[in-house]
């Protein structure tokens, strides 16, 4: 048990300051999470739920604010996993704990960490929509109950697609009704055991939380940690765009852009800093929704991983995101600073250049170069030193298609995406591998490989008894 408790108690939640509500709901957490890695002996745990007297929609919606538990749980296990980055053999003899040795070599991790901290999300959606029909909406609280309910079921949908992309197969049609996908935990209930579903599966569920948040949510948040339409709408191209489906996945891109479209002038980044982000942590205009992880790791981090050199180089001079994503790095080479988070953590949140780039990878597929293009030079006019843009131009939508991939690469770096995108991208063919050289020795993630499904955790799979993934 102590994995399970080092990992819940390790958090920057101040327990002394929370409600009693609030801790008799992180008690309640305590013990399903306890059952979502199969910890049977504490399934007979009777909470004395009578202290967390839930009267008012803002109890639960305060629940969702401790967002340590909801925008902070991105899992960085496929960041680690992909190609952006190396270590030498001596940076690699520092890592202390086994998970990060495992997942630099896609082999199977001891322990849980952010397959649990997925999961805490899910639970926490899970209270509120278990807890929320006892209350009753009225004139008085119905924009409350609605962005209360509509916030629970996109959390739930945004953490069910971090696990899917990461431990389950790239969707593909063919074969997605017999591919495992994940677990799909709909109720707090902890005596509801846990299984694994189909890919299939857990698409319609990822879609089905997405949508229906939708008509419950604000136009715009209050704060960029709330949810909102546009956060569904980019959350929902993201997923699109992953499952191939890029009609749909532009559709929302588009919806998403509608209601923000402003973009970060990286002119009025200062580069002289730690972290060049830092002062506009919150504020940053390209926030639709503030998504980030916990940094359990330091394999691809500030200090140790040393950027791949190929795509250092592939940086113009004139690109500003040169300067401000990277440093050199004692290590040699050099090392990634450019998070949006402003410090040690990996921003994965909703953001419009992302949704820029989506839209303009589908136009380029669907024939459009000419739309394509003008999302595409829109991004990077706010990239480089003012007065050196040259805008791109093509009219080959196959050669341009080639240019936005090698640009979504480059200006989402450790955006948490990547590992995804490689799986999605080599069932289009591009035959991407992964190479390691540790001590002498290669490794090699070939493309397609089963691995990129990466290992569940193995305290999962020996608590819970479901099935490993292929490969491990």
């Amino acid at each position: 048990m102590q994995p399970v408790f080092a990992l819940i108690f390790d958090h920057t939640i101040n327990l002394k300051k929370m409600k009693t509500k609030y801790l008799i709901i992180f008690s309640l957490f305590i013990v399903t999470f306890c059952v979502l890695t199969g910890c049977k002996k504490y399934l007979d745990a009777k909470p004395d739920t009578s202290l967390a007297t839930i009267s008012q929609v803002s109890d639960l919606q305060g629940f969702l604010d401790q967002h340590t538990w909801t925008n902070d749980v991105s899992a960085e296990e496929g960041e680690i996993s992909a190609d952006s980055y190396y270590v030498t053999d001596a940076v690699y003899a520092t890592f202390n704990l086994q998970e990060a040795r495992a997942l630099y070599l896609w082999q199977t991790p001891t322990r849980a960490y952010e397959w649990d901290f997925e999961y805490s999300c899910v639970y926490s959606a899970n209270i509120v929509l278990d807890n929320l029909p006892n209350l009753e909406r009225n004139n008085t609280n119905a924009s409350a109950w609605d962005n209360c309910k509509g916030s629970a079921l996109l959390f739930r949908g945004k953490a069910f697609l971090d696990i899917a992309l990461i431990w389950a197969k790239s969707y593909d049609s063919q074969n997605s009704n017999t591919d495992l996908g994940i677990p799909l935990r709909l109720t707090s209930d902890f005596n509801v055991l846990s299984k694994r579903a189909s890919v299939q599966q857990t698409y319609d569920q990822i879609l089905t939380d997405l949508k229906s948040s939708i008509p419950l949510l604000p136009r715009i948040p209050i704060n960029v940690f709330r949810p909102s339409k546009g956060a569904a709408y980019g959350l929902l191209a993201r997923t699109y765009l992953m499952m191939r489906k890029y009609d749909l996945a532009k559709l929302y891109a588009d919806s998403c852009l509608q209601i923000n479209s402003n973009l970060l002038d990286y002119n009025s980044i200062k580069t002289s800093g730690t972290f060049p982000f830092s002062a506009v942590t919150y504020t940053n205009p390209e926030h639709v929704l503030y998504l980030d992880s916990y940094p359990n790791y330091h394999v691809a981090f500030y200090t140790t991983a040393t950027v791949d050199p190929t795509l250092y180089a592939s940086y113009d001079v004139n690109d500003l995101r040169k300067s401000i994503f990277f440093i050199a790095n004692p290590a040699g080479g050099f090392r990634f600073r450019g998070d949006y988070t402003g410090g040690n953590k990996h921003y994965n949140g909703i953001a419009t250049d992302e949704m820029f780039l989506t839209r303009a990878e589908c136009e380029a597929r669907n024939g459009d170069t000419q739309s394509a293009l003008n999302d595409l030079n829109t991004l990077l006019a706010k990239r480089y030193k003012a007065g050196t843009f040259v805008q791109v131009q093509s009219n080959n939508a196959t050669a341009l298609l080639q240019v936005i991939l090698t640009e979504r690469r480059k200006e989402l770096f450790f955006r948490l995406l990547r590992f995804a995108d490689i799986k999605r991208l080599n069932l289009e063919g591009a035959n991407i591998s992964i190479t390691r050289v540790l001590n002498g020795q290669t490794y090699t993630l070939p493309a397609n490989d089963e691995r990129f499904a990466l290992a569940i955790p193995a305290d999962v799979i020996t608590l819970s008894g479901i099935q490993q993934n292929p490969g491990h």
